[in-house]
C-alpha cells in the first residue's frame, strides 16, 4: 500500500499507518484524525444507500465505532478509508434489511415516506442569490444521482464525486475494475446531459462543519 501522510492535531505530517499503530498502542485520541479525515467520504457513500439524514449519521457512528473495535484486524494492505467504506456499506445494508422487516410489519405510509427524505447539507456563507443558485443546481444533481440504482449510484459517487481511483472503488465495493468501469459508464449514460456539466462539483452531499464536529465528538466519547 502506498504510504499516506496526514496531519496530526498539531499540524505535523504523520503517516496513516503510524497513526493507526499509535491508536492500537493506546493513543485512542488520535482516532479523531481518522474520523475527521473520512467524514465527508463516508457520508457520501452511506448517503447513496440511505436518504434520511439522521439515519445516515447513525450508520456513520456505528461504522466508526465498529471500525475502532476491529482496528486490530486492519492489515494496512489498502487505505483506511477503503477498509472503512466496506464496513460502512455493510452497516448501511444491514440497516436497510432491518427497515424492510419493519415495513412488512407496519405498512403505514409514514414509515415508507420517512425513508426517502433528502436532507440538504450545511453550506458555507454565501449571499442569498448565490445560496439560491447553488441550492437549485446541487438539488438538480442530487436528484439525478438519487434516481440511479444503488449499485450505479455508489460507483458514481465514489469515482466522480469523491475522486477515488478505479482500483480504490473496486477494492471498496469488492468489484473488479472492469465491473466498476461498466457501472460508471452506465451511470453517466443514465444521467441527463443537461446535468453532466455539474459532475465536477464536489460540493454535493457535503457533510458540513457542524455535522462533522457533532459526529466526531460522539465517536470520540464512545470509544
Amino acid at each position: 500500500m502506498e504510504a499516506i501522510s496526514i496531519q496530526d492535531p498539531k499540524g505535523h505530517s504523520i503517516k496513516e499507518s503510524e497513526v493507526i499503530r499509535r491508536i492500537l498502542g493506546g493513543e485512542k485520541e488520535l482516532y479523531e484524525i481518522l474520523v475527521r479525515r473520512n467524514n465527508q467520504k463516508l457520508y457520501r457513500i452511506i448517503r447513496t444507500y440511505i436518504k434520511n439524514g439522521a439515519e445516515v449519521e447513525d450508520v456513520m457512528q456505528n461504522t466508526y465505532l465498529n471500525a475502532f473495535a476491529k482496528l486490530y484486524q486492519f492489515k494496512m494492505e489498502s487505505s483506511f478509508s477503503t477498509w472503512l467504506i466496506r464496513i460502512g456499506i455493510n452497516e448501511a445494508l444491514s440497516r436497510l434489511k432491518e427497515k424492510q422487516k419493519l415495513v412488512h410489519l407496519n405498512t403505514a405510509a409514514d414509515t415508507v415516506k420517512n425513508t426517502i427524505v433528502l436532507e440538504m447539507p450545511d453550506k458555507r456563507q454565501l449571499n442569498p442569490q448565490q445560496q439560491l443558485i447553488r441550492k437549485e443546481a446541487t438539488q438538480l444533481l442530487e436528484n439525478a444521482i438519487d434516481s440511479l440504482n444503488s449499485k450505479y449510484r455508489s460507483v458514481y459517487v465514489l469515482k466522480e464525486v469523491e475522486g477515488m481511483s478505479l482500483k480504490e472503488v473496486a477494492d471498496a465495493l469488492d468489484l473488479s475494475v472492469g465491473n466498476v468501469k461498466i457501472r460508471l459508464h452506465r451511470s453517466k449514460a443514465m444521467l441527463k446531459d443537461k446535468l453532466y456539466h455539474l459532475t465536477s462539483d464536489n460540493s454535493v452531499f457535503e457533510f458540513g462543519y457542524s455535522k462533522c464536529d457533532r459526529l466526531t465528538e460522539y465517536v470520540m466519547t464512545h470509544i
